[in-house]
């Protein structure tokens, strides 16, 4: 029994919240703007345009069900970014917006996710890295 919780700490994802941003970086990762774009416009891996719309004329059929993404940089700091992207219901508990990395006390989560995050800590940074260069 004592094996299973420590497993299960060990599993949990770490970072620190202060006010309403994680400041550090998950686990230690930097960023890449090009690997951001891409998961931020696919509609396989972030799915961000089902609910939001950019600065991506190529995309068809984008959101309006959550902000526009135009901007975003000049708006939030990098750690307001990704904690929004890691569990947007610490701020807003009635989002629909999915938390992308956190694991832990999530309802109605399909069978072949749960215990684990959308996406990895490298990919929540490059998707960081990517918005925070969306100034205007």
């Amino acid at each position: 029994m004592m094996w299973a919780i420590t497993l299960a700490l060990a599993l949990a994802p770490a970072y620190t919240v202060v006010g309403d941003s994680i400041p550090e970086p998950l686990a230690g990762a930097v960023g890449d703007p090009a690997r951001g774009r891409e998961i931020v416009t696919s509609r396989q891996t972030g799915l961000c345009l089902l609910c939001h719309s950019g600065p991506f004329p190529e995309e068809r059929f984008q959101g309006d069900l959550a902000p526009s993404l135009a901007g975003v940089g000049a708006r939030l700091t990098e750690g307001q970014i990704r904690l929004r992207i890691v569990d947007p219901r610490s701020l807003d508990p009635n989002t629909i917006m999915p938390s992308y990395y956190r694991t832990d006390g999530l309802d109605r989560v399909a069978e072949a996710w749960r215990g684990k995050p959308i996406l990895s800590a490298g990919q929540i940074e490059d998707v960081v890295a990517f918005l925070a260069t969306l100034k205007d």
